[in-house]
């Protein structure tokens, strides 16, 4: 049976973002995830997950400025010591969680930017987390986007990421694999599943077009689900999409999950 993290970025949006923990918890969830948790101390966001007996599956690195359109430094020559930086600050939140996953965005570069720089920084940035994050138990993991929602994002295929940790071949890195994402830019979700499991660590969902509970849209999330369970997936499932109402009144979906 799946189990299912609610995303805290997207769902209980009704009230503040530490609230949101104990709404999960009543709903159901025993993990979360987010986007990032970087505008509270870690301690108050440990306690508000711990209070509630939830487990934190999965936070991103900071992104830089978001506002200005900045989604992460991995793959941005140049960048390497803001790379370093946004590292150094996901560390204490991590430990303070008990954290065992860290999304390394791959970033937006340049339109300028030589494409193989960019995968050279990729590499280097990767490999250099993987080292830093190896002594906490955490593992460094690399997301493939769809340039429709995020223009201009380095990382948008699959394959392109497997082929990056064949490469770096670093024991805690692997694939965050996002099926909205992988629907958008690719489809054939399950053999995308089966080819590339070995290096799955996280599952994200949402439906297809407009990002609403997985119950809807184009995608059989019922298959999905069932997929993962006949290959033998023990990970989260984080629930990555947009209530298309109040949170609670769309959770029927995953009732049975929950249960």
């Amino acid at each position: 049976m799946p189990r299912l993290a609610a995303n805290l970025t997207m769902l209980f949006t009704e009230v503040p973002f530490l609230e949101r923990f104990g709404r999960a918890a009543r709903a159901g969830f025993k993990g979360v995830e987010f986007l990032f948790p970087y505008a509270h101390p870690p301690g108050a966001v440990a306690e508000a997950a711990k209070s509630h007996g939830l487990e934190v599956a999965l936070f991103n690195v900071p992104p830089g400025d978001w506002d200005a359109g900045e989604r992460g430094f991995a793959s941005l020559p140049g960048r390497e010591a803001d790379f370093e930086a946004s590292l150094e600050t996901a560390l204490p939140y991590l430990k303070a969680l008990e954290a065992r996953r860290l999304h390394v965005m791959a970033g937006i570069p340049p339109t300028e930017a030589d494409p193989r720089a960019c995968r050279e920084t990729f590499v280097g940035n990767l490999r250099k987390a993987a080292a830093v994050l190896a002594p906490h138990g955490v593992e460094a993991l690399i997301e493939p986007v769809n340039r429709r929602d995020m223009p201009g994002f380095f990382l948008e295929r699959q394959e392109d990421a497997v082929a990056l940790l064949d490469e770096i071949d670093a024991p805690n890195t692997g694939l965050q694999m996002d099926f909205y994402h992988c629907q958008i830019v690719q489809g054939d979700l399950t053999v995308n599943l089966r080819r590339n499991f070995a290096r799955i660590r996280h599952i994200q969902i949402s439906a297809v077009p407009e990002r609403h509970e997985p119950d809807t849209g184009e995608i059989d999330y019922t298959h999905i689900l069932g997929e993962l369970d006949r290959l033998g997936y023990a990970g989260w499932v984080g629930c990555e999409y947009r209530p298309a109402g109040a949170t609670e009144d769309g959770l029927g979906w995953a009732r049975p999950y929950l249960d």
